[in-house]
């Protein structure tokens, strides 16, 4: 990828890689939709579009990680640039905060007025009279979550069980993080090597036992993402965090091979920070959910 130098800031060259990715993703999405919709029988056509689209985004990011690395290692980068960055990073993040603020705020709105009206409370005496006479207004409860005929019967999950065991996973991951940052700016290279390469392993620990705790909930509590408000805003908010989580040990991940081929220096490495803010960001996200999700 070529580059202009201007002497306030850096403006690279055209580049066809927006256009990759938008195309691909399109492609993906195109396919998913057509996986989902397809009459028994009929999946593989949108099964194979969804896995062509897949692998053109992971091939459209490794092409577009590898040219701005490039860009960053040829110093057209310039303090001006760095500050962009960094407010551009703030901005995503704060993005990030409205997205998880409005799952959050849909699962107070469910369990402050929605459960209590249901249950004849304040303006839902009618709707509690006529409509659902026979309802229990408990959060959680298989009453509580929807009819049995549309979610079935139920149980919650703990929270002094996996949940504990996670945050206690992800709060050390934060540990080990800002460990490693420090080694950088100390410019001990061995232990930020360490520190990050521990943080990506915890990273993938969340992940594995996320994953054991979701089979453990299909198989033995009956939980799905249709039984009722319950299952919904679990799995809505657990799943969409996981998948943060994968993005950031993704990240974590190609860091630590940036940082092994030394291209970060203890002054120069906005990089690192922006995934360290990241992951900070995803941990703070789990102790609210551990908080509201499964202690509450």
């Amino acid at each position: 990828m070529g580059q202009q130098q201007h002497d306030v800031y850096f403006v690279p060259s055209k580049s066809y890689w927006p256009i990759v990715a938008a195309v691909s993703m399109f492609v993906t999405v195109f396919g998913a939709a057509h996986w989902l919709n397809a009459q028994p029988g009929d999946a593989g056509f949108g099964e194979t579009i969804f896995w062509v689209g897949v692998v053109a985004i992971l091939g459209m990011f490794f092409g577009w990680f590898r040219s701005v690395i490039r860009e960053s290692l040829s110093g057209s980068y310039n303090d001006q640039v760095d500050r962009s960055f960094r407010m551009g990073m703030m901005w995503f993040i704060f993005s990030e905060v409205m997205f998880f603020g409005a799952f959050f705020g849909a699962l107070f709105y469910a369990r402050i007025f929605s459960v209590p009206w249901l249950g004849g409370e304040g303006h839902g005496v009618l709707t509690h009279q006529f409509i659902w006479e026979n309802y229990n207004a408990a959060w959680g409860a298989s009453g509580g979550g929807g009819p049995g005929k549309i979610g079935g019967s139920f149980q919650t999950i703990a929270a002094w069980g996996l949940p504990l065991l996670n945050t206690l996973i992800l709060l050390s991951s934060g540990v080990t993080i800002t460990i490693a940052h420090h080694a950088l700016k100390a410019g001990h290279r061995k232990a930020l090597l360490i520190g990050l390469g521990a943080t990506v392993l915890l990273g993938c620990l969340f992940l594995f036992c996320q994953a054991h705790e979701y089979a453990e909930a299909y198989e033995h509590f009956n939980l799905t993402l249709g039984s009722g408000v319950y299952g919904a805003t679990f799995f809505m908010l657990t799943g969409f965090h996981g998948m943060h989580v994968t993005l950031g040990t993704i990240m974590l991940a190609i860091i630590w091979v940036r940082c092994a081929k030394g291209h970060f220096t203890k002054d120069d490495h906005f990089g690192f920070e922006a995934v360290a803010w990241y992951w900070h960001f995803v941990d703070v996200v789990w102790l609210a959910l551990f908080l509201f999700v499964y202690v509450l």
